[in-house]
C-alpha cells in the first residue's frame, strides 16, 4: 500500500480524501495557493506545499508544480478529487512518466470519455442508449441554427469539453439558438480552453439519474446503484439522493448493465459515473461519463456501506475489488444538499467574504458534513462558492428528508449569505415530497426567482414565541444583575408585544425555571429549553416536539431562523409598541436610474455607449462570475447618460456600471 499520497485539490474534497487516507494509515500532502494558505485541508494534511497565486490557472491547474510537490515530499500517488486536473489526460501521462501513480482511470478512458462527441459515439458502439443529435463540430451560429432545425427544437447546445453546467444552453427557436451558441462557445473557451460545441435533442420532463461504477485492473466491473440528481439550477446540482424515487428494479438493472458495458469498452478502472437522462416513461439515454469521483458520492456510500475513496486507492494500488455485483445491497435512503455561499433572494448571486460565525450540525451515524470550511475561513472569488455537502440517512426517504430538515436548522452560518432557506423550501415542497422530479423543477416552481414568501411556514407564531422566550431570558438576567438586594430584584412582566413583519403581535409569557408557557394571539406553546443567552442554537421541546431554532442579535432585534424562514423581531412593552406605531420610516434611495452589478465579478463587455438609446430587452453589459457569463439587459427603453465602469474592471456587488437619463 502507498505510504504517502498527494491530494491535487482543495476544499471539502481534499479534506474528505485526507480522512480516508488517515483511516488507512497513509500520510497525506496538501497543495495550496496563496488564497488557501490557512485553509482547512492544509491544516488537516501531514504536509503542505505552496503552488502559486490564487487563480487556479496559476496554481491548482499547473501540472509541473503538482509533480514537483510529489517529488519534494516523496508522495507515491496523487488523488485528484474532482474538477481541476481530475479528468486531464495530459496530467495522468505526466504522472506516469514521473513514476507517480494516478488514483483514477487510465489515459485512454479519460481521453475517450472527456470529449462528449467521442464518448457518445463510443457509447453507441457499446450498445448504450444515446440521445438523438449532431455529434460533429458546429462551425458557427448559422450552422447551429441549421442543425437545430434538423433535430427539432428544443435543442441543447453543449461544450464538447464541458462540465458543471458551463458552456451549456437550451434553445427553443432560431434567435435563442444564435445567442446560445455564442454564450456556450465563450464559456467553453473561458472555462476549458476549447470552444467546440455540439447539439442534441433536449428531452422534456427529463430526470438526471446517474450510475456509480467501480472497476479494477483485473477485469472486474460493478455498479453500485443510482443517484437521482434532477434537482438542478442552471445545470448545477442542488439536491441529490440515492436511490431514485422513480426507478424500478428492472430499469435500475438495465441502466447499471449499460454503464458497466461502457466502462468495459474503454478499459476503465477506479470509480466513475455514467450519467443518463431519463424521460417520463423510464426511457433512458447516455449523457456523459465522469471519469472521476463525483461531488455527490456520499449518498452512494451511505446506502451501500462502501468507502469509494478507499476503493479508488486500493484499485490504484493494484488490488482486486473486494465485492462482486451480487454483493451490492442498497439499504435505506440518503439525501445530499449542497450548501453554497450565495444569496437565493438575489437570483443566487455568489457571496464572498469571511465566515464570522460557523457551526455545522453535529455528525452522527445519520448526519455527515463534508466541508473544507471552518470559522474564520474566507469564501474567495477565485473558487467555487460551495461551503459544504450536508448528507443525511434514514430507513426511508421521508426519514432522510426529516433528518435533513433538522440538520439544516442546526447549520449556523454568519458572515456570508447562504442558500439554506432555499434548500428548506425545496425539501418542504409537495412536489419534491412526492418524488415528482425533473431537471426543470426549480425553473417551473420558481419561475420568477426565489422569494422570501416561497419559504413555507408551518406555524408563523412559533418563531414569535421563541423570540419572546429569548427576550424574557434577557430581561430575567438583567433583573438578576440589577444590583438590588435579594428579594428586591427588579420584576419582569409577562406581557409583551413582538414587532415583526410590519405587525404587532401581543404575547403573554410566564416562566418556571427552564419551562415557558407562551400565548401568541390565542395559540398556546409549552416550551422547555436549557438555552442560555449568547448560544446560537436554541434546542427546545415545543408542545412535545423537538425543534432547533437559530438565535442571534441584530442591534436590539432578535433574528429567529427555523426551517429556512427568518424572523427579525423586536420585543417591547405594550407602551413602547404603541409609541413605535407613530415612528416615521426612512425611504430607501431611488436607484432605478442605475445599472448595478448584481454580483461580484469581471465586466467582460460593455454593449452600449454614452448617449445611446437602448430598447427594453437589449443587452447592456456582460459580467463574468465563477466563469459563468451573465448578460445584463434593459428592463425599459432607456438612454445611457454615463458609463461608470470599464471593460476589465473587477466589480463589487451593487457597483454602478451605467447611469440612465
Amino acid at each position: 500500500m502507498f505510504k504517502k499520497i498527494l491530494i491535487a485539490n482543495r476544499g471539502e474534497i481534499a479534506c474528505r480524501v485526507i480522512k480516508t487516507a488517515r483511516k488507512m494509515g497513509i500520510a497525506t500532502v496538501a497543495v495550496y495557493s496563496d488564497a488557501d494558505r490557512e485553509a482547512l485541508h492544509v491544516q488537516m494534511a501531514d504536509e503542505a506545499v505552496h503552488i502559486g497565486p490564487p487563480p487556479s490557472a496559476e496554481s491548482y491547474l499547473v501540472m509541473d508544480r503538482i509533480i514537483e510537490a510529489c517529488r519534494s515530499t516523496g508522495a507515491e500517488a496523487v488523488h485528484p478529487g474532482y474538477g481541476f486536473l481530475s479528468e486531464n489526460a495530459k496530467f495522468t501521462e505526466a504522472l506516469d512518466k514521473a513514476g507517480i501513480t494516478f488514483i483514477g482511470p487510465g489515459e485512454h478512458a479519460i481521453t475517450s470519455m472527456g470529449d462528449k462527441i467521442t464518448s457518445k459515439k463510443l457509447a453507441a458502439e457499446a450498445g448504450v442508449s444515446t440521445v438523438p443529435g449532431y455529434t460533429g463540430i458546429i462551425d458557427d451560429a448559422d450552422h447551429a441554427v441549421s442543425i437545430a432545425r434538423d433535430i427539432g427544437y428544443p435543442v441543447m447546445l453543449k461544450a464538447s469539453a464541458g462540465g458543471g453546467g458551463k458552456g451549456m444552453r437550451v434553445v427553443w427557436d432560431d434567435e435563442e439558438c444564435r445567442d446560445g451558441f455564442e454564450r456556450a462557445t465563450n464559456e467553453a473557451v473561458s472555462s476549458f480552453g476549447d470552444g467546440r460545441v455540439f447539439a442534441e435533442k433536449f428531452i422534456e420532463e427529463p430526470r438526471h439519474i446517474e450510475i456509480q461504477v467501480l472497476a479494477d485492473t483485473h477485469g472486474n466491473v460493478i455498479y453500485l446503484g443510482e443517484r437521482e440528481c434532477s434537482i438542478q439550477r442552471r445545470h448545477q446540482k442542488v439536491i441529490e439522493e440515492a436511490p431514485s424515487p422513480f426507478l424500478d428494479e428492472a430499469t435500475r438493472k438495465a441502466m447499471g448493465e449499460q454503464a458497466v458495458a461502457l466502462a468495459r469498452a474503454v478499459d476503465y478502472r477506479s470509480a466513475g459515473t455514467v450519467e443518463f437522462i431519463v424521460d417520463k416513461d423510464k426511457n433512458f439515454y447516455f449523457l456523459e461519463m465522469n471519469t472521476r469521483l463525483q461531488v455527490e458520492h456520499p449518498v452512494t456510500e451511505f446506502i451501500t456501506g462502501q468507502d469509494l475513496v478507499e476503493l479508488m486507492i486500493r484499485v490504484a494500488n493494484g488490488e482486486k475489488l473486494p465485492l462482486k455485483q451480487q454483493d451490492v445491497k442498497l439499504t435505506g435512503w440518503a439525501m445530499e444538499a449542497r450548501v453554497y455561499a450565495e444569496d437565493p433572494f438575489r437570483n443566487f448571486l455568489p457571496s464572498i467574504g469571511r465566515l464570522g460565525h460557523y457551526q455545522p450540525p453535529a455528525e452522527t451515524e445519520f448526519v455527515r458534513v463534508d466541508t473544507g470550511i471552518q470559522e474564520g475561513s474566507e469564501v474567495s472569488m477565485f473558487y467555487d462558492p460551495m461551503i459544504a455537502k450536508l448528507v443525511t440517512y434514514g430507513k426511508d426517504r421521508d426519514e432522510a428528508i426529516l433528518r435533513m430538515n433538522d440538520a439544516l436548522d442546526a447549520y449556523f452560518i454568519r458572515g456570508v449569505s447562504h442558500n439554506i432557506s432555499f434548500l428548506n423550501a425545496l425539501l418542504a415542497h409537495p412536489r419534491f415530497r412526492a418524488g415528482k422530479l425533473t431537471t426543470n423543477f426549480i425553473a417551473e416552481e420558481y419561475p420568477d426567482g426565489f422569494q422570501a414568501s416561497d419559504v413555507p411556514l408551518d406555524d408563523p407564531n412559533m418563531s414569535i414565541a421563541i423570540a419572546a422566550v429569548a427576550h424574557k431570558a434577557l430581561m430575567n438576567r438583567a433583573a438578576r444583575l440589577s444590583g438590588q438586594l435579594p428579594s428586591h430584584e427588579k420584576s419582569v412582566g409577562n406581557d409583551f408585544v413582538v414587532l415583526a413583519n410590519e405587525a404587532h403581535h401581543p404575547v403573554t409569557i410566564s416562566t418556571d425555571g427552564d419551562n415557558y408557557a407562551v400565548e401568541v394571539e390565542g395559540s398556546q406553546y409549552a416550551i422547555a429549553t436549557n438555552w442560555r443567552l449568547g448560544q446560537p442554537l436554541m434546542l427546545v421541546s415545543i408542545n412535545g416536539e423537538q425543534r432547533c431554532f437559530q438565535i442571534d442579535r441584530v442591534g436590539l432585534y432578535f433574528r429567529v431562523t427555523h426551517r429556512g424562514s427568518e424572523l427579525l423581531a423586536l420585543v417591547v412593552s405594550e407602551r413602547t409598541a404603541e409609541l413605535a406605531s407613530h415612528m416615521l420610516k426612512k425611504e430607501p434611495p431611488d436607484l432605478s436610474k442605475f445599472l448595478l452589478s448584481p454580483m461580484p465579478g469581471l465586466l467582460v463587455r460593455l454593449s452600449v455607449a454614452e448617449g445611446e438609446e437602448v430598447k427594453a430587452g437589449e443587452e447592456l453589459a456582460v459580467v463574468e462570475a465563477m466563469k459563468m457569463e451573465n448578460s445584463l439587459r434593459a428592463n425599459d427603453d432607456v438612454v445611457i447618460a454615463k458609463v461608470l465602469a470599464q471593460e476589465g474592471d473587477s466589480l463589487t456587488v451593487d457597483q454602478a456600471i451605467l447611469e440612465f437619463e
